[in-house]
């Protein structure tokens, strides 16, 4: 449940920006700076929800993270500024960022890749559903702040459920006994560790790719290709579609395979259909290569998450899981920017081919991982 909320928000956004824009009176280029306060109040919160966790109970966490995202979204139902805007958006980070994290910790540390692949999944359905209630909201003849309405409402009642579970999460950071019975460290001390950096180093590289993927694939393919919109518009579609297919297929099977074995066939995976996509070799080709793509990337950063625990240990996990969440919201700020200022200089097929490097700097910066984690290696 907490997942299927985390995805309402973004794909309540892309349908409600045209109706809000106009009703705040601002450009259309602002939706830059509401994405950049979301994003700037979770990579806050993720990054230090370790020391959160240390001091706090999660299901207490979650209950004041939920009722958070709960006042963000309906203050933009009741807003009739767009500086207050702004400010809720920076909240609704600060809150999503510490459910996305504290979830993550606590998944990874008492279940398997298996169950992190249908938590991810559960994600793929809000923000699936998102778009739908924002279209059903619009469609009626209602505003865009009915759509707010209702998804706020869902989150107190969500928040709701947390606080009258509280006492049945973990009291020691989400962890284990064991981790219980040793001392939490630090954020300094996680810092202090090679593979947290290198495991922050993969998430900048994985949701950079995803990221690149999904934004870039239609302008490449109309723009650079001069495919008709409509055929690019599905071929765009096959990568996120694939990607939620990869997570329940990763759900389905998991343990038929070592998460380490099928974390390094899917990167290489994820390449190849990246270098499909860079052939050019025809419509029906490129489709394969984008639904190659995103099965493969599906399963990748739940699959990360599940075996942090193993690579710097229970100590550290809740630093380490918090620091990556973070790594992966600066990938998906920052790295899509710079390949459409590539692309804009330098020809569309950049673009293409900037998906192959990223798959490439991802397979290369997860192998260094797994030489610094002999822990974790199967």
């Amino acid at each position: 449940m907490a997942f299927i909320s985390l995805g309402l928000p973004d794909g309540l956004l892309g349908v409600a920006w045209p109706s809000m824009r106009t009703s705040f009176n601002v450009s259309i280029e602002s939706l830059g700076a509401l994405l950049a306060a979301a994003t700037a109040g979770y990579v806050v919160s993720s990054f230090s929800s370790g020391r959160l966790l240390r001091r706090v109970n999660l299901g207490v966490v979650l209950a004041a993270s939920c009722l958070l995202t709960a006042c963000a979204l309906l203050g933009y139902a009741a807003s009739a500024r767009w500086l207050a805007v702004l400010g809720l958006a920076a909240v609704l980070g600060l809150g999503a960022g510490a459910i996305d994290a504290g979830l993550n910790t606590y998944v990874a540390t008492f279940y398997s890749a298996r169950m992190l692949n249908w938590l991810h999944a559960c994600f793929g359905i809000g923000a699936a559903s998102g778009p739908l209630i924002m279209t059903a909201v619009l469609r009626n003849g209602s505003s865009w702040r009915t759509g707010y309405l209702i998804v706020g409402i869902a989150q107190v009642a969500l928040a709701a459920c947390f606080a009258l579970t509280s006492r049945a999460w973990p009291r020691a950071e989400g962890a284990s006994h064991e981790a219980a019975r040793s001392e939490a460290a630090t954020m300094g001390a996680t810092l202090a560790l090679p593979a947290a950096w290198l495991g922050m180093a993969v998430f900048v590289a994985y949701a950079g790719l995803e990221a690149s993927i999904g934004a870039w694939t239609y302008t490449l393919l109309t723009e650079g290709r001069g495919m008709p919109p409509a055929d690019a518009g599905l071929l765009a579609s096959l990568f996120w579609g694939g990607m939620t297919a990869g997570r329940l297929l990763a759900a389905a099977g998991g343990g038929l395979v070592a998460v380490h074995h099928m974390l390094r066939a899917t990167m290489l995976l994820a390449g190849t259909g990246t270098i499909i996509v860079v052939a050019g070799m025809g419509a029906a080709a490129t489709g394969v290569g984008l639904l190659l793509a995103g099965v493969a990337c599906g399963p990748i950063f739940p699959s990360l998450i599940a075996t942090t625990p193993g690579r710097v240990g229970p100590a550290h996990a809740a630093n380490a899981v918090g620091f990556e969440i973070a790594a992966s919201a600066l990938g998906l700020a920052l790295v899509p920017g710079i390949v459409g200022v590539a692309g804009a200089h330098y020809g569309m097929e950049t673009i293409a081919r900037l998906f192959v490097l990223l798959a490439g700097i991802l397979i290369v910066t997860y192998r260094l991982l797994d030489k610094r984690s002999p822990a974790a290696a199967p």
